[in-house]
C-alpha cells in the first residue's frame, strides 16, 4: 500500500513538473505579442537602457549597416522572450548578428551570428566576446548597458578592420595575467641562464634547451596576447621589463647560490 502512495506521488510530481516546462516552453519559445508593430534594430524587453541610450544604439546600428550593410540586432529580455518569433521580424540572415541579453544565466551575452561572421571572426572570438563583456564581474561594475554596448563596438571595429582572431582591448585582469606570464618566463629564463662554474659567463645550452619553457609564458601570452589585443606600446613595454628585471633576480640568485656551494666545498677540502 505504501509502495502504491509512493509511485502515485511520484507521478504526479512528475506529471507537475513536465506540465510546468513545456507550458513554459511553448510561451517562452515564441511569443511575437511581445514584438512591436514598427521596425526597430533594439528590443529591450528588459528595460537595460534608458530612452537616450536606445535612441542613440538604434540610430548608431542603423547607420552602421546602411553605410557597410552588416545588420546587428539587439534583445534584452528577462521572463519573457518573443523566441523564434524574432527570426521572422527581423529577418536573420547571414550577414545579421543577433545579441541577445539576458540576465538570468552565469553570462549575461548571447551570440546568434550569421555564416558571414565567421569569415572575418572565428567562433573563439565570439566566445572571448562572451566571456569579456557578459561576464558578472564585468556586467556588476558597468551595468548591463555598457556591457551590451561594448560588445556591439568591438563587433563593429573588427568588421571595419577587416576581421579579428581576438577580441580587441586589454582589459587590466588579462594585462595582468600577460604580466604575471612574463615573470615567471624571466625567472625560468634567469634560473637556466645562470653559469654552472666560474668560469661560465651564461650557460647558453641550458638557456636553449629550457627555451620552450620560458618562451611559452613570455613569448607566447605575455607578447603576442597584448600585440593581437592592442596599438598600445606601453603594456608591452612592462611586460618586457618584468621579463628582464625576473631574469636578471633569478640570474644573480642562482649565481650567488651557486657561489657559496663552491666556497663550502673549497672550505671542507681544506679542512680535510
Amino acid at each position: 500500500m505504501k509502495s502504491l502512495q509512493r509511485l502515485t506521488l511520484l507521478t504526479t510530481l512528475l506529471t507537475l513538473i513536465c506540465s510546468f516546462i513545456f507550458c513554459n516552453s511553448v510561451y517562452a519559445f515564441d511569443n511575437p505579442n511581445l514584438l512591436p508593430n514598427y521596425s526597430t534594430p533594439v528590443l529591450d524587453l528588459a528595460k537595460s537602457f534608458n530612452p537616450n541610450q536606445i535612441e542613440r544604439l538604434e540610430s548608431s546600428i542603423n547607420e552602421y549597416e546602411a553605410n557597410t550593410g552588416w545588420k546587428i540586432r539587439v534583445l534584452t529580455q528577462f521572463e519573457n522572450t518573443p523566441g523564434k518569433a524574432i527570426k521572422e521580424y527581423w529577418d536573420l540572415d547571414e550577414r545579421t548578428l543577433l545579441l541577445v541579453a539576458d540576465p538570468r544565466g552565469g553570462n549575461l551575452l548571447n551570440f546568434n551570428v550569421g555564416d558571414a561572421y565567421f569569415t572575418l571572426m572565428p567562433r573563439t572570438f565570439w566566445v572571448e566576446l562572451q566571456t569579456r563583456f557578459g561576464n558578472q564581474f564585468y556586467v556588476r561594475d558597468n551595468g548591463e548597458d555598457l556591457a551590451i554596448i561594448g560588445a556591439v563596438k568591438s563587433v563593429e571595429f573588427c568588421l571595419d578592420k577587416g576581421g579579428c582572431q581576438k577580441v580587441p582591448g586589454l582589459p587590466k585582469e588579462q594585462w595582468l595575467w600577460t604580466l604575471a606570464a612574463s615573470i615567471l618566463g624571466g625567472f625560468i629564463a634567469g634560473i637556466a641562464g645562470s653559469p654552472r662554474n666560474e668560469d661560465q659567463l651564461i650557460a647558453w645550452k641550458w638557456l636553449l634547451l629550457v627555451s620552450p619553457i620560458w618562451i611559452i609564458p613570455f613569448g607566447v601570452i605575455g607578447i603576442a596576447q597584448v600585440v593581437t589585443r592592442t596599438s598600445e606600446f606601453l603594456p608591452l613595454l612592462r611586460n618586457i621589463l618584468a621579463f628582464m628585471t625576473s631574469a636578471i633576480a633569478a640570474y644573480i640568485f642562482a649565481k650567488s647560490t651557486l657561489s657559496k656551494s663552491e666556497t663550502g666545498v673549497k672550505k671542507n677540502k681544506s679542512n680535510e
